[in-house]
């Protein structure tokens, strides 16, 4: 017996229900419920997703068995309509449409009205005794079926239409005559004999066989794919075909066809949403053609269709226990659904839909919580472009830190600096940013950089500050120098006007109209609910105290990564940091570092402060020596009017120092056994910062993580020196203080000799971006010039360094836990990397058994929910 590929509905039975979307597509599962549930649904059957998988693997040609189906389900449906496929005298017209099992709006194609021909058309004016209607039906199959299965451009016949308007000077289709249409659809006609070099198909089942086939291949139209890459969606998943009797909207003024949602999509408010049109059919409400009426005005027009509506939203509301889109045609007075689905919304309405369906007893709370989806949140935490306004892009790069900003353009930090403090807003604009734009990039609104990627300087510092970035927009060509910015044929300069855009990338001429996050309390609600299921601790990675408050409110549990560095370039800090790196001797450098330590000993005074009661991870210094150099004449010489040093001394130090790939040089660990005394100055600062806190009664947890560990002989030498300053200020303190030494793990051979590293740590902290880069051997500030291709190609499905590639650098780390476990069982396990908040990442660090994940400030909301969503999943 051949394989099922055809499951057809109709008369209150359907081959299948809600359950089938694998299977059935999320539309015929919909029309399959529905007609189980006798709500009115016109009959027809579905061609499952399964056939379209089979035409794609054999050459587009139909699995065996499939057409012959097709056509005993075609009879069915002659049967249930008493009316016939190709027959003149009352002939059966259908509906083709598209429907993948996630909805994807608009991506793929539909054709109405097929069956229709110049015999045909005749025999539906008669029937129907309403001839306008049936040549009106007639030219609307021409436009759709010549656009989307011919490749007419769908513009040659608005042209002719428009024309037409014209020439009989009317405004709208409706007021057009029986013989108008007549007459455009010979126009039609003729346009497609001319444009195909064949006449019209006139053959009812060669329709539907050539409409199939353009439904088929819609699954892998250049939207289409577009919008599975954006929304994660399977490319081997494919789309079911729904072929359904026609239903009438535009048989007069009985007739009409709308779309709602069951609750309103952009608020969550409980209320019917939607527009409808009367004499239409379904393509004019969403082509834009007229201007729909809202729903509420349905009820003065059809007061008993509006009350028969009502009962079926509420109905599939209360059954699918979720907020739905529905799709209907009222056909003189009879309503018929034509779709129901789960409605796509807000993540303002998401959380209100889900925390009200909660409060209205139709959900339980872990349904709430799985309802509103970790990439959601990140809308609700940054200012947005108005969801109402129109604008074009000029450019697009990497979207590197969520949200919009506007704001004046200018080149430099100090004039970022300079321009805020008079009261302007500005947007930095950068080649790529260093650890010295700090200051500018503070003030800024939002940064633009025309290098880098997802993780690159510019992006890991915006979003640890909540602020939105544009990374690696590779069209930007900056002049410093004539303080002007060039993108394509548009020429901008210091002080002129920009949008930028951090959730999709865009970069926009002028200013765009933006909106302000809004935190409620049902988010706040549904956050708390969250806890109750995730198992995966959220820390925070800050480096200061107004970042640690802000991490804390939103629900950190400590911080997992503080970067010392960065507090280097406070103030004039930088200037006793370049007078350490000059000096020539131990005791020289333990000079100028006796200047540092007060400054990180009141860093860690505020942190500790700031988390007092949680465990905060302090990473000892980690970059090489250079990045605190000066490099450019122009800089070099600034620095040494500043600061009283010699320009032709920091001159030859930054000679003497640059390495030709930093990243693998010397830095981190190798760092501290060269200087130790680097290291014993940020181990006094943070254990005296400590003790005088516990003298005051604040519960601290310190935690000193030793970066960029390859061997444990190196860990081990560092742990003693470490354990050594440490004990000898809790002794001089007089204070009872537990204390962790650790290690970051980015580096392969520590993931692989963890077992051994584990003698010497008391917790593993999972360095992902390092990792990233030493496994797949990829610089991540030079990976924008080629890994959106490499995406785009799917030769990686997801941008490594956003989420963790699980086959390479997952493996690693899979194996640092388990390692690590076999020699101490309670190692403390946890990442610190970027990947911290990103959920499909955090779906991973609980699936192996991380102790917690260390995310930025402002995603930890998003990494609660998906480490959430992440134990309710399994």
């Amino acid at each position: 017996m051949a394989h099922k590929y055809v499951f057809f509905f109709g008369d209150g039975k359907a081959e299948g229900d809600g359950s089938d979307k694998g299977l059935l597509g999320g539309k015929g599962a919909g029309l399959a419920e529905m007609t189980n549930l006798g709500i009115p649904v016109p009959p027809g059957f579905t061609i499952s997703t399964e056939a379209c998988i089979s035409y794609y693997t054999n050459n587009s040609q139909y699995p065996a068995g499939m057409w012959d189906q097709l056509l005993e389900a075609l009879k069915k449906l002659e049967v249930a309509t008493g009316k016939g496929f190709g027959r003149v005298e009352n002939p059966l017209l259908v509906s083709v449409r598209s429907g993948a099992r996630a909805s994807m709006p608009g991506m793929m194609d539909t054709v109405l009205n097929l069956g229709l021909n110049d015999e045909t058309v005749l025999g539906l004016a008669k029937k129907s005794g309403n001839e306008r209607f049936a040549w009106d039906s007639y030219r609307r199959f021409i436009s759709m079926f010549g656009d989307v299965v011919l490749d007419v451009a769908h513009h040659h016949f608005e042209a002719i239409l428009r024309s037409m308007k014209s020439e009989r000077n009317v405004q709208v289709d409706t007021d057009l005559t029986t013989a108008d249409l007549k007459e455009l659809v010979g126009r039609y006609e003729d346009l497609v004999k001319k444009e195909t070099g064949a006449p019209f198909p006139q053959e009812p089942l060669e329709q539907l066989k050539y409409s199939i086939n353009a439904v088929f291949g819609s699954w892998n139209n250049p939207r289409a794919k577009t919008y599975r890459r954006i929304n994660k969606i399977p490319d081997d998943w494919g789309t079911a075909v729904n072929i359904q009797a026609m239903v009438f909207g535009n048989m007069g003024d009985t007739s009409g066809t709308g779309v709602a949602f069951t609750r309103n999509p952009s608020t969550g408010e409980k209320a019917f949403f939607g527009e409808y049109l009367i004499n239409a059919q379904g393509e004019d409400v969403v082509a834009g053609i007229r201007t729909p009426e809202p729903i509420a005005s349905l009820k003065d027009k059809m007061p008993e269709v509006y009350g028969q509506l009502e009962e079926v939203y509420l109905r599939l509301e209360a059954h699918y226990k979720d907020m739905q889109d529905i799709e209907f045609t009222v056909e003189q007075n009879v309503l018929y659904m034509l779709q129901t689905r789960t409605g796509k919304r807000t993540a303002r309405s998401a959380i209100k839909i889900a925390h009200d369906m909660f409060n209205e007893g139709l959900i339980d709370k872990k349904t709430a919580v799985l309802r509103v989806t970790p990439e959601q949140v990140d809308q609700l935490l940054h200012p947005m472009i108005d969801p109402n306004v129109q604008y074009t892009a000029l450019a697009k790069g990497l979207p590197a830190s969520p949200g919009a900003a506007v704001g004046k353009i200018v080149f430099q930090s100090e004039h970022a600096e300079d321009w805020a403090g008079r009261g302007e807003k500005v947007i930095l604009v950068r080649v790529e940013t260093s650890p010295d734009d700090i200051g500018g990039m503070n003030v800024a609104q939002g940064i633009l950089t025309a290098t880098g990627g997802m993780t690159s300087h510019a992006a890991v510092v915006a979003r640890g500050m909540g602020k939105c970035c544009v990374a690696g927009c590779g069209a930007l060509q900056i002049d410093a120098a004539k303080k002007e910015l060039r993108i394509g044929d548009t020429v901008l300069r210091e002080g002129d006007f920009i949008t930028i855009n951090g959730t999709t990338g865009e970069v926009i001429n002028g200013q765009v109209d933006l909106v302000e996050p809004e935190l409620s309390s049902e988010f706040a609600d549904i956050l708390d609910w969250s806890d109750e299921y995730r198992r995966l601790g959220v820390r925070t990675n800050a480096d200061t105290p107004h970042d640690s408050t802000v991490a804390r409110e939103f629900g950190a549990e400590g911080i997992g990564l503080c970067r010392t560095e960065h507090m280097f370039f406070e103030g004039d800090r930088i200037d006793a940091v370049r007078e350490m790196i000059l000096a020539e001797s131990p005791d020289a450098r333990r000079r100028a570092l006796a200047k540092i330590k007060p400054y990180q000993k009141e860093d860690f005074l505020g942190l500790f402060r700031a988390m007092d009661g949680l465990p905060v991870t302090i990473r000892l210094l980690d970059p090489p020596l250079h990045e605190f150099l000066p490099h450019t004449e122009q800089d070099i010489q600034k620095v040494a009017n500043a600061t009283g040093l010699s320009a032709a001394q920091l001159k030859r130090k930054a000679e003497e120092l640059h390495e030709f790939n930093p990243m693998l040089g010397h830095r981190g660990c190798r760092l501290g056994i060269s200087h130790p005394e680097v290291y014993e100055m940020q181990v006094e600062a943070i254990m005296e910062a400590a003790c005088e806190l516990k003298k005051e009664g604040l519960d601290v947890k310190p935690e000193i993580m030793i970066p960029l560990v390859g061997h444990v002989k190196e860990l081990a030498e560092l742990r003693e020196m470490t354990v050594s300053v440490s004990d000898e200020i809790i002794a001089r303190y007089g204070v009872e203080m537990q204390y962790l030494v650790g290690t970051m793990i980015e580096l392969p051979r520590a993931a692989i000799t963890a077992d051994e590293i584990a003698r010497e740590a008391d917790f593993f902290s999972f360095g992902t971006n390092d990792l990233t880069q030493t496994t797949l051997g990829i610089s991540r500030d030079d990976s924008g010039k080629f890994l959106p291709l490499y995406v785009e190609k799917k030769i990686f499905p997801e941008d490594p360094f956003v989420s963790i590639d699980e086959a390479g650098v997952g493996v690693l780390v899979q194996m640092g836990v388990d390692k690590g476990r076999q020699t101490r069982p309670d190692i403390k396990t946890g990442i610190c990397g970027e990947h911290g908040g990103d959920p499909a990442s955090v779906f991973f660090c609980h699936r192996i058994g991380l102790d917690y994940v260390s995310c930025s400030p402002y995603r930890i909301p998003i990494a609660r929910l998906a480490a959430a969503h992440a134990a309710l999943s399994e």
